[in-house]
């Protein structure tokens, strides 16, 4: 048993198969970080918002739990053997499109069904693209240094959270078939229900 071990541990280190154990691992990463991201969330919506008995929110929770992990599991194993397969096929070399493309090409096999789950992932990355237009932090304590991220200038930011508060509000009154659903459905509860109650018990304790 233990010369087996040794063996695969040899393998595993061997540079020859680097690159095809990076997707192998990359897949382990997905599924860990999806069941890491998605459980606690979907547990807590679960217990908060989930209807019928506690067996149909287990099962609920399962799937999203398992649907998360597993689109994260197969994004990362298609992007980055596309990236290999760039990288093979322009003689070892990198192009400064390689990551576009398979970021692409990913994205769209993956995330491309429009789900509750993916609808998530995609609105989160979007924001996360959008917010990387503000300019950076120019200040010394913030200097770059590779392959780190520097925040965004406060001021920018500043004004980028008034705008992104108050178009949301004006879509929510005026356009709210445009928001997405679980967003729409935090909203309602934050500043419609809040609008009404029938008695002391559904004023404080009880929202309905």
């Amino acid at each position: 048993m233990s010369t087996l071990i040794s063996t695969l541990n040899q393998l595993a280190l061997d540079p020859r198969f680097s690159d095809y154990l990076g997707i192998l691992k990359g897949a382990r990463n997905g599924i860990v970080y999806g069941v890491k991201v998605r459980f606690p969330h979907a547990l807590i919506m679960a217990i908060l918002f989930g209807k019928g008995d506690w067996k149909t929110r287990a099962e609920s929770i399962f799937r999203a739990t398992k649907t998360h992990a597993l689109n994260l599991a197969r994004f990362v194993s298609i992007y980055k053997a596309l990236v290999l397969l760039q990288k093979k096929a322009n003689g070892g070399k990198e192009g400064k499109a390689d990551t576009f493309i398979a970021g692409l090409i990913g994205g769209y096999l993956v995330f491309g069904e429009r789900t509750a789950i993916n609808e998530q992932i995609v609105l989160y990355v979007t924001s996360r693209v959008v917010a990387s237009f503000i300019p950076r932090d120019p200040s010394p304590q913030h200097a770059r240094t590779a392959g780190r991220p520097i925040p965004p200038d406060s001021k920018l930011f500043s004004a980028f959270a008034a705008l992104t508060w108050g178009a949301v509000m004006w879509l929510f009154k005026y356009r709210p078939e445009t928001i997405q659903p679980g967003m729409w459905s935090s909203m309602t509860y934050l500043y419609r229900d809040s609008d009404s109650w029938k008695d002391l018990r559904t004023l404080l304790w009880h929202n309905k």
